[in-house]
């Protein structure tokens, strides 16, 4: 195993509502020293659930929402901040009832993904919610989502529309779908 580089200074650098970033001095084994920058977790250090909701053994449940970043409405998986005190499992359910009105029964846990570990902190856990029943809970969302449909059998398309482009949702998508099919409870 390859050793971490030294740690010579660190400080914050910026800070905003939703981000702060922190500036690293680094020197590496071979003796170089470099600086680097990352948006760290805003001190909440609770993390974040992705939720892959399948209605029954091959739809999956997305949800359009406003998306800042890019000033788009995109199609996506319901996510959110795990509160404190709260489990990932507990998290998931909560974020499903509250973004697209379905609470499950039966969840699973499957792996955590990050979005840009070369200078992000965050990661998110995929969980997986099936046996799903209606109940809603009031989010924090200023306009109400749309639910939609969609068939695990056209991933493809889907990462194609012009309104779905978040790859942790892909890769999560893609995953479930694999898992499933080695367990065999999938067949594509």
């Amino acid at each position: 195993m390859r050793q971490k580089p030294d740690v010579l200074a660190r400080a914050i650098v910026a800070k905003s509502r939703l981000f702060t970033v922190e500036e690293l001095q680094l020197r590496f084994s071979n003796g170089v020293e470099r600086t680097y920058e990352r948006l760290v977790n805003r001190g909440l250090g609770y993390g974040a659930v992705m939720v892959v909701a399948l209605e029954d053994a091959e739809t999956v449940l997305l949800i359009e929402e406003y998306c800042a970043g890019i000033d788009a409405y995109e199609l996506s998986l319901p996510k959110g901040l795990i509160e404190p005190g709260e489990d990932v499992l507990a998290a998931a359910n909560r974020e499903l009832k509250e973004e697209a009105g379905f609470g499950a029964r039966q969840l699973e846990h499957i792996t955590g993904l990050s979005l840009s570990p070369g200078y992000m902190s965050q990661s998110i856990q995929v969980v997986l919610a099936r046996d799903l029943y209606a109940e809603r809970l009031p989010g924090d969302e200023p306009e109400s989502i749309r639910v939609e449909r969609f068939s695990l059998r056209d991933i493809s398309r889907l990462a194609a529309a012009d309104n779905f482009s978040e790859g942790r949702a892909l890769a999560a998508l893609y995953l479930v779908r694999d898992l499933l099919t080695q367990r065999g409870e999938y067949q594509p």
